[in-house]
């Protein structure tokens, strides 16, 4: 955004990063350029206040929160809660326009963080088209990251297996570099194509299974393919165990929860769902950017995953 010339607010922890890593001086030096507010998301009047204390006006809200591991609590804190709290704050100080970062896999709600994300898109739809048409919305649902397929490249450049479900073709999607959905989301502050519009998008090329995604890695590291894989089964069995114990001791739920989130991923594409047949579409799952998976994975065999931490995974 900064880049395009906007004034930016940059809203951010006083710890943030993965385990509230970062300080502050870490945290203003990665937002360089834009005028931080150091707040807590999760409580409406603390919000207010940092944003009023800057002594900013507000056009336009881009809302990328996330929990940080999709579990039940986290989920409905964080999806839901924190990102209506932007809400309201931003219309509070004047903004007209809400750019949401969403997830394409709400299409298929089986997963709570997926409820949240959903409820608050109702919302948030509800507010533009039948209570105030002076404000209008953009809702962006990516495909899978480049760093969320990332985790296995060091692992096969150590020379193990790269691991997969079933024959490796259960899901596919079209990821997208985080580069490129910065720039889309740019857009949906100055295109009018895009206001009050629900915007799947994926990354350019074609769609990818994992086998393809492991063939990928192997042809640029040199070697001939190595896979192991797992029966998706396995999952079904732990999630089942999880789901029964839970129910006389709820606090296992949240751990069933996790190995829900791992079992959709591994079965669910990231692609548009197609509402006649039932199945994913590859292509009517739009396409954008010029960043290839490829060149992703040949950077990350070069220099590493440091600085692709997806977050708190427990799964």
């Amino acid at each position: 955004m900064i880049k395009r010339g906007f004034n930016v607010i940059a809203v951010a922890r006083e710890k943030s990063g993965i385990r509230g890593k970062n300080d502050k001086e870490e945290t203003l030096k990665q937002l360089q350029g834009a005028n931080v507010c150091f707040s807590d998301v999760t409580e409406l009047d603390v919000l207010e206040k940092s944003i009023e204390n800057l002594g900013f006006g507000i056009d336009v809200v881009v809302s990328c929160l996330a929990s940080r591991n999709g579990g039940i609590k986290d989920s409905w804190k964080i999806d839901y809660e924190a990102t209506k709290n932007s809400l309201v704050a931003g219309k509070k100080f004047g903004a007209k326009h809400f750019v949401l970062l969403s997830a394409i896999c709400v299409q298929k709600p089986l997963l709570e963080f997926q409820r949240a994300k959903l409820k608050f898109e109702a919302e948030l739809m509800d507010l533009a088209e039948e209570q105030d048409s002076s404000f209008t919305y953009s809702i962006v649902r990516p495909t899978a990251f480049f760093k969320s397929l990332g985790g296995q490249v060091e692992i096969v450049k150590d020379g193990k297996p790269y691991v997969m479900f079933g024959d490796g073709k259960l899901c596919a999607c079209k990821p997208i570099s985080e580069q490129d959905l910065a720039a889309f989301i740019a857009d949906c502050v100055l295109e009018e194509n895009k206001i009050n519009q629900v915007l799947p998008i994926g990354g350019p090329g074609k769609a990818l299974t994992p086998l393809e995604q492991g063939e990928i890695l192997f042809r640029i590291l040199g070697r001939e393919p190595k896979f192991l894989k797992v029966p998706i089964e396995i999952m079904d069995f732990v999630i089942g165990v999880l789901d029964s114990i839970a129910k006389i001791f709820p606090s296992v739920g949240e751990a069933a929860e996790f190995g829900k989130i791992g079992r959709y991923y591994a079965a669910e594409s990231m692609l548009i769902l197609d509402p006649e047949t039932g199945e994913y579409s590859e292509e009517k799952t739009p396409s954008y950017g010029k960043d290839t998976l490829e060149d992703f994975f040949a950077k990350v065999i070069r220099e590493g995953m440091a600085g692709q931490e997806l977050g708190e995974q427990f799964f």
